[in-house]
């Protein structure tokens, strides 16, 4: 007994020194292992305030306000063309001329015709009044009871008939004057002058060249287009899910292709009703048809440039906003529910002490660039904002290390 607590007293300094050592490995490998921790590297920014613009943004082309298609009324061969492409015209200028010799023909028919009948419906209304008077001296010898009833009734047909041969002369009159019509406005027909100001912006024929009328299955022959180039406007193609907020007024920036440094401010003035029929290929997304009328467009500007636009559909003064690329999705579980099953919530991960955080966010209007977040974080908040592969990797408390964009403070 003596022995053994000799031998504790003896040892009992060499434990605690033992036990130091052990301690003090241990703390060091902790530390070494906190060293260790790996740090992804984040793009960082600060949370803040500013303007934002949400905008439609959508393609098409260029056309006039007033676009005329001068199309055959009648047939006939063209002898004489007054205009060229791109010339410009006031309304009642001439243009072009049909052959007319045949409406000429018909007109001078129909006026000699016309002249025949009323010839004749002189002659009518002289032997109208003769069996008239003779009518009327029977009627009186009759009424005298010096004629038999048979010699009035034959005086009275005979004035009956004679009557209705001048009728007959007054329709074929009006008859011959309605076809008279008829062919005078076939022969005006056979001239065409210009309906509005404008350009010609199309010419399709040629003198020799048969203008030809068309029918319920062929169109007609357009002979040339005019166009008044003083208004135009840019029709647009819009998706379905984005039409239904875009309403009339608003403003619109357009772009042309041609024009590409000289963006045209326009006004949203029509929005079709049902969607663009696509007759050639089944569409899973319908399109909508858009009118933006530009305000005061190049005064070299040309029908059937492509363009895009972009329609301002809201703005916002001096609100709370993120980039978009800094929004993440991930998955939750719905606690309401008596079943498991995963959600998804939107959110950003706020960085504090070089530690993420995810935090769900609301959204507003979304910019180019922006976006509005109605609530979750405030102003100055550090959130991660990229890249794509490291945001898809972060998780709660795992450490960062922000790497803050130009002119962000930390």
């Amino acid at each position: 007994m003596a022995k053994t607590k000799g031998f504790i007293r003896t040892h009992k300094k060499t434990f605690f020194i033992v036990l130091g050592i052990i301690v003090i490995f241990l703390i060091i490998l902790l530390n070494f292992q906190a060293q260790r921790e790996k740090h992804l590297k984040v793009d960082a920014e600060k949370v803040k305030k500013q303007d934002l613009t949400a905008y439609v943004s959508a393609s098409g082309e260029v056309r006039p306000k007033k676009n005329v298609n001068i199309s055959a009324h009648i047939p006939g061969r063209i002898i004489k063309i007054d205009v060229e492409e791109g010339q410009r015209v006031s309304k009642g200028d001439f243009l072009l001329k049909l052959e007319s010799t045949q409406y000429e023909a018909s007109a001078e028919r129909d006026r000699n015709l016309i002249m025949s009948y009323k010839a004749e419906l002189i002659k009518t209304e002289a032997i109208l009044l003769k069996d008239k008077q003779y009518y009327e001296r029977q009627k009186k010898l009759f009424d005298e009871k010096l004629i038999s009833r048979e010699q009035l009734e034959s005086a009275k047909a005979q004035f009956d008939v004679s009557k209705a041969q001048r009728e007959s002369f007054l329709y074929q009159i009006k008859q011959a004057e309605a076809s008279l019509r008829s062919t005078l406005d076939n022969l005006r027909k056979t001239v065409y002058t210009s309906p509005i100001d404008g350009v010609i912006t199309s010419l399709r024929v040629e003198v020799g060249e048969i203008a030809l009328v068309g029918t319920m299955n062929n169109p007609g022959t357009i002979l040339m287009t005019i166009a008044d180039l003083s208004k135009m406007e840019v029709e647009i193609e819009v998706d379905e899910t984005d039409v239904i907020n875009v309403q009339k007024d608003q403003k619109a920036v357009v772009r042309v292709d041609a024009f590409p440094d000289q963006p045209i401010d326009g006004k949203v003035t029509e929005i079709g009703s049902s969607a663009i029929q696509n007759l050639t290929a089944s569409q899973e997304s319908k399109d909508f048809k858009v009118i933006v009328t530009l305000q005061n467009p190049p005064p070299n500007l040309k029908p059937g440039l492509s363009a895009s636009a972009d329609i301002i559909i809201a703005e916002k003064k001096n609100v709370l906003a993120v980039p978009i690329s800094s929004l993440v999705l991930r998955e939750k579980e719905d606690e309401k529910s008596s079943h498991e099953r995963d959600l998804q919530e939107e959110g950003v991960f706020l960085i504090e002490n070089n530690r993420v955080n995810f935090t769900a966010v609301k959204k507003g209007i979304m910019g180019e660039l922006m976006i509005e977040v109605q609530s979750g974080i405030q102003e100055g908040q550090s959130i991660a904002v990229g890249p794509y592969n490291a945001l898809r990797q972060l998780r709660d408390g795992m450490l960062v290390k922000p790497e803050w964009k130009i002119n962000q403070e930390k």
